[in-house]
């Protein structure tokens, strides 16, 4: 029987409360020892009951574990106050530089897209068709691997279906299912030519 799945909320029944209390804090208990000796970590566990008693659990000492953790807890406030102040500064001194920045990548995005280039130079025209190219370089390649991926995905499909029609065939007492002239050809020739999808520019060859 399967157990069904236990909702996260105040258990009312105080008997079963106190059950599931004892059970999962020695299970709790448990796990902190094994990761402490597994993985060689500072590991301390306070937990006070419903009843205010006490269970703990440190694997060295626990004064010591919390006083390295409020020294911790201590520098990362500090650290991130720094931070905090620095970011704030920046933004303060220097808001008109990141309305610079923006107004620049909207004036990229409309070049991009074909619009706005009446006062670009020839060397910018460039700069832009290279970038393009790149772009579509990497698209065609994504494209070609996906194609790839698919036939690949076609012919092991092809393969499962030919094996399980030979294995209803003989099972019902019939012949294998002979290809005709046409497709053992095509078979032959798809196990021992591997083809290589190109897209782009003929490339001259020499013969």
């Amino acid at each position: 029987m399967t157990r069904g799945k236990t909702q996260m909320k105040r258990i009312e029944n105080a008997t079963s409360r106190q059950v599931t209390f004892s059970k999962r804090r020695n299970g709790l208990l448990k796990k902190a020892f094994e990761l402490s000796v597994l993985c060689d970590a500072e590991v301390a566990l306070i937990i006070f009951s419903p009843r205010g008693k006490l269970y703990e659990f440190s694997s060295c000492s626990i004064n010591k574990t919390i006083e390295r953790y409020q020294k911790r807890a201590k520098d990362l406030g500090i650290s991130t106050k720094i931070v905090e102040e620095d970011h704030m500064q920046h933004v303060k001194e220097d808001p008109s530089s990141m309305v610079k920045k923006l107004e620049f990548l909207e004036v990229s995005k409309r070049k991009l897209l074909g619009n706005g280039l009446e006062s670009c130079s020839m060397d910018e025209l460039q700069q832009l068709e290279n970038q393009l190219e790149r772009s579509l370089s990497k698209i065609r390649a994504r494209k070609s691997q996906l194609f790839k991926e698919q036939i690949g995905k076609l012919k092991e499909k092809e393969k499962i279906l030919i094996e399980e029609n030979t294995r209803l065939r003989e099972k019902c007492g019939m012949q294998p299912r002979r290809l005709s002239p046409e497709q053992e050809v095509y078979n032959v020739r798809s196990m021992e030519v591997e083809t290589e999808l190109f897209i782009g520019p003929p490339e001259s060859r020499i013969v």
